[in-house]
């Protein structure tokens, strides 16, 4: 902040991603097959992830009927794989809001070029590409306001993590050795050098 003027502007940005993480969410579709996509409003709150998403899209739709998801976290170097898949939706046909923009693609894990692993305690499977994967239920869901979003919360079951994301001995996921995929105003980004940690870390440096 020291680098910037003191002086502020009034704007209207079109959106307010301001670096927000993306994630893959994984849900089962109606004739059991498996849908796979990428939202970039997702926030932790204790075992919760609290999940904004278009009221209209396949993935509210699945979660209505099938509470069951996965949570993949990818890695700022899969920020492709991601953008192979931000054009396509699993509803067909394509909801007018995204017609023109967005096709109808069935197989989503084959369009982002990742691969489905089978999860433990949910139906729809992990990306086994992506460095974490919270298997989790949806056991809220909201109309947020002015009715063009759903705010779901997500309960958390199990959490799988690349071992060498883990601190040795510990339940810990090593934030030195984990990058997320940051959503910055529609542009991908990691994460810049460690700063500093909280008083309330348990893995200081």
């Amino acid at each position: 902040m020291d680098t910037l003027t003191n002086q502020h502007v009034v704007i209207s940005p079109s959106i307010l991603y301001f670096g927000t993480p993306v994630v893959l969410l994984s849900t089962e579709n109606a004739d059991g097959g498996h849908n796979l996509a990428p939202i970039s409003s997702a926030w932790a709150l204790g075992q919760v992830v609290v999940l904004g998403l278009a009221a209209d899209s396949h993935t509210v739709t699945n979660l209505r009927q099938r509470p069951d998801l996965v949570i993949n976290l990818p890695g700022p170097g899969q920020w492709r794989a991601v953008e192979r898949l931000a054009p396509s939706t699993g509803a067909n046909p394509v909801p007018d809001r995204k017609r023109g923009a967005f096709r109808y693609e069935p197989d989503k894990f084959g369009a982002a070029g990742l691969r489905p692993v089978d999860s433990d305690l949910v139906r729809p499977p992990r990306a086994a590409e992506c460095p974490i994967a919270l298997e989790a239920r949806a056991a809220d869901m909201a109309d947020g306001h002015g009715g063009g979003f759903v705010v779901v919360q997500a309960q958390v079951l199990r959490v799988h993590c690349d071992p060498r994301l883990v601190v040795p001995g510990t339940q810990h996921v090593d934030p030195a050795a984990w990058s997320p995929l940051i959503y910055n105003f529609r542009h991908y980004f990691g994460l810049g050098p460690e700063l500093g940690h909280t008083f309330r870390s348990e893995t200081p440096r």
